[in-house]
């Protein structure tokens, strides 16, 4: 089963209403600045930018974000709580059989790479805006208890998380030039993920078994 990633919606496409609640306009303008994250990268997401492109003021932006930082971090909240959202759903999906460990290790690199999560990351990092990466770091944390077991996660399902964000974020970075050096196919790390899932979900379908003899 293919797992699609949500398409994202051109809001300068779009017909924006003059007038929209609190909420809305701060809706708008996340989606807006996840649109210009694909489109240009990181260094694009400014308040002025965004401000442009759902037809609001910069002083409107500020309103909302309190500042480029501010900006950044709901940016990071908002893009954490979706992505973790659509694997929390992918996980519940292998374990019935719906998805497969490659598929969910797709859906996981994608994110990171095409989805843009690892370039915002770095970009926050190398601006000095670290604590903009706490909502990305508690919605992983909340994916965890979501996905184990009777409510509780072992190492074992931390240690695999970390290591799944881990990879993904590197390649996300530096996947292309590093796999090309060392003579493997550009999808070398999403198959060395894939792998590591399939072999977790055997694990999880050994103790799930045993649980029930």
């Amino acid at each position: 089963m293919a797992i699609e990633n949500t398409k994202v919606v051109n809001i300068k496409d779009a017909a924006m209403p003059r007038r929209l609640s609190p909420e809305a306009s701060r809706s708008a303008a996340l989606e807006a600045a996840r649109e210009l994250l694909l489109e240009a990268g990181p260094q694009a997401v400014t308040l002025k930018a965004v401000a442009g492109r759902i037809g609001r003021t910069h002083a409107n932006l500020l309103h909302h974000f309190g500042s480029a930082s501010g900006l950044q971090r709901d940016l990071a909240a908002y893009m954490g709580n979706s992505i973790c959202t659509k694997i929390g759903e992918a996980v519940f999906q292998m374990r019935g059989g719906e998805v497969t460990p490659d598929e969910l290790a797709d859906l996981i690199f994608d994110h990171f790479d095409r989805e843009g999560a690892g370039a915002l990351a770095s970009w926050m990092l190398l601006s000095g805006n670290e604590d903009a990466l706490d909502p990305i770091v508690e919605a992983i944390h909340n994916l965890v208890d979501q996905i184990a077991e009777d409510g509780m996660a072992d190492a074992s399902l931390h240690e695999l998380t970390l290591e799944m964000v881990l990879m993904a974020l590197g390649d996300a970075l530096l996947g292309g030039p590093l796999s090309a050096s060392l003579g493997l196919p550009r999808e070398a790390g999403r198959q060395i993920a894939g792998r590591k899932l399939a072999a977790s979900f055997d694990e999880w379908q050994a103790r799930s078994q045993s649980a029930n003899d």
